[in-house]
C-alpha cells in the first residue's frame, strides 16, 4: 500500500512540496527582499514608486505570516496526517477533504477578491498581469481546480469521499 493513499502522485508532489513553498516564499520575501513596499506595489501591476507608510508595511508584513501559516499547515499537518494514520486512507481521506474544504473556500475568496481589486483595464488583460497578479489569480484557480478534481476522484482511487453513504463499504459480520 501507498504511504500516503489520500495524496497520491500529483496530489502528493503539489499539495505536500509545490503549494507549500509557493506560500512560504512570498512570506520571506515580504520580509526581507525585496521587501514589503515592493510586495504591495506588486499587488496590482504598476510602475509607479513603492513606499509604505508603517501601518501599511506592518499589513503586508502580517499578510506574509497568513502566507507562511498556510504553507506550514500543508507541509507539516498534511505529513502528520500521513505518518500518523499509515494504514488508515478512509482517516486520511476524511481529513485531508477537511482541509481541503477550507483551502478550496480560501481559494475563491482570494480569486476573488484580488481580481475585483484590479483596476478594470487590468482585470479584462491578463497579458497586463504580473507575476504576483497571476499568483493570486491564475495559480490559485489552478489550485482550487486540483481541490475540486481531488474530491472527485481523478486520477486517484478514493477511499471515502464518492462513496456510498461516505465512505467504504463495512465488512459484514456474521
Amino acid at each position: 500500500m501507498e504511504d500516503f493513499p489520500a495524496l497520491p502522485g500529483f496530489y502528493k508532489a503539489l499539495f505536500l512540496y509545490i503549494e507549500p513553498f509557493s506560500t512560504m516564499l512570498p512570506a520571506v520575501m515580504a520580509w526581507t527582499y525585496p521587501g514589503a513596499a515592493w510586495f504591495h506595489r506588486e499587488l496590482i501591476p504598476t510602475s509607479a514608486p513603492a513606499v509604505l507608510d508603517p501601518r501599511s508595511q506592518m499589513a503586508v508584513w502580517q499578510l506574509g505570516n497568513c502566507y507562511l501559516l498556510l504553507g506550514l499547515i500543508s507541509s507539516i499537518v498534511f505529513r502528520a496526517v500521513r505518518d500518523t494514520l499509515r494504514g488508515d486512507p478512509v482517516s486520511q481521506e476524511r481529513i485531508m477533504g477537511a482541509s481541503f474544504t477550507a483551502l478550496a473556500i480560501a481559494d475563491l475568496t482570494h480569486v476573488v477578491a484580488s481580481f475585483i481589486a484590479l483596476p478594470r483595464e487590468i482585470q479584462l488583460s491578463p497579458g497586463t498581469w504580473n507575476p504576483m497578479t497571476h499568483g493570486n489569480i491564475t495559480f490559485t484557480v489552478f489550485l482550487l481546480c486540483s481541490r475540486l478534481a481531488w474530491f472527485k476522484g481523478i486520477g486517484r482511487k478514493t477511499h471515502y469521499y464518492g462513496k456510498p453513504g461516505g465512505q467504504e463499504p463495512k465488512p459484514k459480520q456474521l
